[in-house]
C-alpha cells in the first residue's frame, strides 16, 4: 500500500472529523467542560481512533478543545471573563483593520463585500425557528461577510488576528443567536448599515456601527452565558 496515499486519506478524515466535532461543540451538542473520550467519539462518528485523536489535537490549537495530562481531551468551557476579553480585544483590533480596508478597498473589494452580503441576506439565521438553533450556512456566510469587510486591509497580521478572534467568538455568537432576545433584534438592518457605511467610505460611521454590532451580540451572549452558569451550578 502507498503510505503517502494512506496518510493523505487519514489526514483528510481527521480534517472532516475536526470540522464535525467543532460544529457539535458550537451547537452545544458537546457541552462545555465535557470529557471527549476517543473511543466513544470513534463509535459515535463511525471513525477510527487515530483520526479522532488527530482531530481533537487539531482542535486544541483552535481553542475549542484542551488536553490534560493523562486525562485526555475536554471541551473548552465558555465563560463571562473570556467573552469580555475577546470583545475587548476585538474592539481594539477590528476598527484598525476596517479603517485600513475602507481606505485601500478597490472596486473588487466592493464587489466582494456586496456578494458576501447578498449571500448572507438570502439565508435565515435560525435552522429551526422553534429550536432557536443557529443555521450553519448562515454562520458561514456571516463569517465571510465580516471577513470581506476587512479583506482590503494591507496588514496580513491584522487580518490573521481578526480571523482568529472572530473564530473564537463563534460559540458565543451561537449562544447569542439561540437567545430569544435575538428575535427582537434587526440583525439584517445592522449588516446593511455597516455595509453601506463601508462602501460609502464613511470610516467613522462604519467603525461605530460594527462596534455597536459586536457590543449588542456580546451583551446578549453574556446574559445567556451567566444564565447557563447558574443552571449548571443549581
Amino acid at each position: 500500500m502507498d503510505m503517502t496515499v494512506h496518510g493523505d486519506r487519514s489526514s483528510t478524515m481527521a480534517s472532516a472529523l475536526a470540522e464535525t466535532i467543532r460544529t457539535d461543540i458550537i451547537r452545544g451538542r458537546l457541552a462545555p467542560g465535557q470529557r471527549l473520550k476517543v473511543q466513544e467519539l470513534a463509535r459515535h462518528y463511525e471513525a477510527g481512533m487515530i483520526p479522532v485523536r488527530e482531530a481533537l489535537s487539531r482542535l486544541t490549537t483552535s481553542g475549542f478543545v484542551y488536553a490534560r495530562d493523562r486525562r485526555g481531551f475536554f471541551v473548552k468551557e465558555v465563560s463571562v471573563e473570556e467573552l469580555r476579553d475577546l470583545t475587548r480585544v476585538r474592539l481594539i483590533v477590528e476598527p484598525v483593520a476596517l479603517r485600513d480596508s475602507i481606505e485601500h478597498g478597490d472596486i473588487a473589494w466592493e464587489e466582494r463585500v456586496l456578494s458576501a452580503h447578498h449571500r448572507m441576506s438570502r439565508l435565515k439565521i435560525h435552522a429551526d425557528p422553534e429550536e432557536h438553533e443557529l443555521n450553519l450556512e448562515w454562520e458561514a456566510a456571516h463569517d465571510d461577510f465580516h471577513k470581506q469587510l476587512m479583506s482590503a486591509c494591507t496588514s496580513p497580521w491584522l487580518l490573521q488576528f481578526t480571523d482568529t478572534l472572530r473564530d473564537q467568538t463563534t460559540r458565543y455568537r451561537h449562544i447569542s443567536v439561540a437567545s430569544r432576545q435575538t428575535h427582537t433584534r434587526d440583525v439584517r438592518a445592522e449588516h446593511v448599515a455597516i455595509m453601506e457605511a463601508c462602501l460609502a467610505r464613511k470610516a467613522d460611521l462604519a467603525v461605530g456601527l460594527i462596534c455597536e454590532h459586536m457590543n449588542v451580540t456580546t451583551s446578549i451572549a453574556l446574559s445567556e452565558t451567566q444564565s447557563l452558569k447558574r443552571q449548571r451550578s443549581s
